[in-house]
């Protein structure tokens, strides 16, 4: 049943795909460009031995790889879901037809984690292009990169649900997903942060993706430190996902 609703979403997004090829695409790919070739230029002039022994471009790009994943999964769990809700009564609708709360919940993460794994492997194609990775091992840090990003869905499906306006999404926006995006390893190690902050960092899911697909990429990463990574993504996979039960079946049911 679940595959109805994914389907739904899917048959809405071919109306609509044009209009995220800027957010999902450009916008990482200008990040890359930006920051790894043109501040990158500077970095390695001025830092002998690069980061972590790479050129900057190919430090940052398996951290921006996990990032737009993240960026990508907030975007379509925010005010898709609030508008479902809300504005277009979408789950009211399918509630209305044999699909239940897990039916619901599931079709429209697997859509978002489409929409994911779309981003993803643009990004990848382009990254490997010019140069920014050189490795075979994408092709696993592409999951981990959908992972990051499903990790950051499930909960904010269940945030989203509960929604009446904007006000959430932008404190969301401001206080959460930029400082993630700035301060989890992506473009700098987090070693180089205070020790408060640092703890903070560790404990975000980004930094996990961002040291998942950066290991993968570089061909650091080692058997335990990856399952690591990836055990702690999954359960805030899981976490999300009974949380957005929850609250589906309270705004939608009771």
């Amino acid at each position: 049943m679940a595959g109805r609703a994914f389907a739904f979403w899917l048959t809405d997004y071919r109306r609509v795909w044009r209009g995220t090829i800027i957010s999902g695409f450009l916008s990482p790919l200008f990040f890359l460009v930006a920051m790894g070739f043109g501040l990158g230029a500077l970095v390695d002039d001025g830092v002998a031995g690069g980061v972590r022994g790479l050129d900057y471009v190919q430090f940052i790009a398996p951290g921006i790889l996990a990032a737009q994943a993240m960026q990508t999964a907030v975007g379509e769990s925010t005010f898709p879901v609030m508008g479902a809700v809300k504005w277009h009564r979408l789950y009211d609708a399918m509630l209305a037809t044999p699909l239940g709360i897990a039916d619901i919940v599931l079709g429209h993460v697997a859509f978002v984690a489409m929409r994911i794994t779309i981003t993803s492997v643009a990004f990848a194609v382009v990254a490997v292009a010019l140069g920014a990775i050189g490795s075979w091992w994408v092709l696993l840090a592409v999951p981990a990169a959908v992972l990051t990003g499903l990790a950051f869905t499930t909960p904010v499906f269940a945030f989203s649900v509960s929604q009446d306006n904007d006000g959430g999404f932008n404190v969301l926006f401001r206080f959460i997903v930029m400082p993630m995006f700035l301060f989890s390893g992506t473009f700098f190690p987090v070693e180089q942060l205070p020790v408060a902050l640092e703890l903070v960092a560790w404990a975000t899911p980004l930094w996990h993706g961002v040291e998942l697909c950066r290991g993968l990429v570089t061909e650091t990463a080692t058997l335990a430190g990856s399952l690591g990574h990836a055990g702690y993504l999954t359960l805030w996979v899981a976490g999300g996902l009974w949380l957005a039960f929850a609250g589906f079946r309270k705004r939608l049911v009771t």
